[in-house]
């Protein structure tokens, strides 16, 4: 592969003409980047920090394979690569004098990127967290379900929904920064499951549909409320609706370690389609 087989830019709309149809091609193992990408076109990049966001595209002749972005002060995030793509990338970055933190990607991809990123720059790598990426197949609502109801979050639902995203968030030990605008829940919906007499009991987001995707995110019941299927039945509902706008894939993504949401979401219909990893960087010339 040749470096400039990668095409390189600062310009959201030059990469997204390239590469805006390839990452809708995919949507399902696209999806963080469909998102991101939309993020970035509605709001900017000023939330990430300051500099600004790389994309790279690899072209021949007129045909896109692969991407990436890179936004400011955050890892490197490709889609699908060869080992050898992945290698061509990591020389190429290298050569320019990039440094990365982290790769995001699929698990193979991330795998190959962080030992070509070792052999070109000297970097250190550590597996920092695996995810299970999950596509819908066939809706299959529990039986039976809870008694309550759905009801989709409103503006006087505010606090709760901030609450039960910070609770999720301690959970799986993720950092949300300080303002909730700049956390990835902010542009979501949110549904509440209720109880009988109108108790919130769990909850479930999920995103707009952006190239016929919506990715359901995050989906939190308490400890003391977990077990009687509400979490089947929030997850039931943002599903319905999201196929309700047209969506023609609906994703989610599990913690290996947990077997029962595993478990539940495969029950609903869910179909594992590949691994995620995030490898840390440290160390290396181009540092």
């Amino acid at each position: 592969m040749r470096p400039d087989d990668w095409h390189l830019t600062e310009d959201l709309d030059d990469f997204l003409a390239g590469g805006g149809e390839f990452l809708r091609s995919r949507p399902a193992p696209h999806t963080t980047a469909l998102t991101t990408m939309e993020r970035l076109r509605t709001r900017g990049s000023a939330e990430y920090g300051d500099g600004a966001t790389l994309f790279g595209r690899l072209e021949r002749a007129g045909k896109v394979g692969a991407t990436f972005y890179r936004l400011p002060s955050r890892g490197l995030a490709p889609t699908s690569l060869t080992p050898e793509q992945a290698d061509g990338l990591a020389a190429h970055l290298a050569g320019l004098g990039h440094s990365l933190p982290y790769v995001t990607a699929d698990q193979n991809t991330a795998t190959a990127f962080a030992e070509a990123w070792q052999r070109h720059t000297g970097a250190t790598s550590k597996l920092r967290v695996r995810l299970h990426l999950y596509r819908l197949g066939t809706l299959t609502p529990p039986e039976p379900f809870p008694e309550g109801h759905a009801r989709v979050a409103g503006e006087g639902d505010h606090a709760q929904v901030v609450h039960w995203c910070h609770e999720f968030a301690a959970a799986v030990d993720e950092v949300l920064p300080t303002s909730w605008a700049d956390t990835r829940f902010a542009d979501k919906h949110f549904t509440f499951w209720e109880t009988p007499d109108g108790t919130p009991v769990s909850i479930a987001g999920s995103t707009a549909k952006i190239g016929d995707m919506v990715r359901v995110d995050p989906v939190y019941t308490p400890p003391h409320l977990r077990g009687r299927g509400y979490a089947a039945a929030v997850t039931t509902e943002v599903t319905r609706a999201a196929l309700a706008t047209g969506a023609k894939e609906v994703v989610l993504f599990t913690d290996p370690g947990n077997p029962t949401s595993n478990a539940l979401y495969q029950r609903l219909g869910y179909v594992r389609i590949t691994d995620w990893a995030v490898y840390d960087f440290s160390g290396g010339a181009a540092e």
